[in-house]
């Protein structure tokens, strides 16, 4: 949380406001200086406001924040830029959850990688709730995640990334392919 900033000035100094008689009282004055002081922090913060709301934008701590206002979880071992893209992202992530462009896109900025994902396709409808699937494969995925070179992630890590975006009936396999070492 913010707190006081030594000798942050305050645009709006509470003593030049005061009635000229006040103005010339040093005990009003030091008592207006003192809350001029604890008061900047917060109108400065007040005036910065669209900084704090952007996550390209936030202070590193306030974008863990912003993360919970657009449901998203942010894994502590990213870096803190790929932290903001993804936070940045997250509504328009949200549009395309359930889908292979969302899952490719969220994986994409998630892990830096370069990601393919295959969908076995097929969809079903019926009219009534109790007509049984139709015989058939069942929807999969398959994932392959192509690192960059000089990043490691663990296949674990991408399952885990998978199973929270896409749809849960849906079985998945993930391929991770790291880069040819010099």
């Amino acid at each position: 949380m913010r707190g006081l900033v030594p000798a942050l000035p305050t645009p709006y100094p509470i003593g030049s406001m005061l009635p000229a008689v006040l103005q010339e009282d040093p005990v009003a004055m030091l008592l207006t200086e003192a809350l001029d002081e604890v008061l900047a922090p917060a109108i400065a913060a007040l005036d910065s406001l669209h900084a704090y709301l952007d996550p390209l934008l936030a202070p590193a701590d306030f974008v863990e924040y912003l993360a919970g206002w657009v449901g998203v979880d942010l894994d502590e071992n990213w870096p803190p830029d790929r932290r903001r893209a993804v936070v940045a992202a997250a509504v328009g992530l949200h549009r395309m959850r359930g889908t292979v462009a969302g899952l490719r896109e969220f994986l994409e900025l998630a892990t830096g990688a370069t990601v393919h994902v295959t969908d076995s396709g097929g969809a079903t409808w019926s009219s009534s709730p109790d007509t049984p699937v139709p015989g058939g494969p069942a929807p999969r995925l398959t994932v392959r995640v192509e690192l960059p070179p000089g990043v490691e992630i663990s296949t674990a890590t991408i399952e885990a990334l998978v199973t929270a975006v896409k749809p849960v009936h849906v079985a998945h396999r993930v391929t991770v392919i790291a880069p040819d070492e010099p």
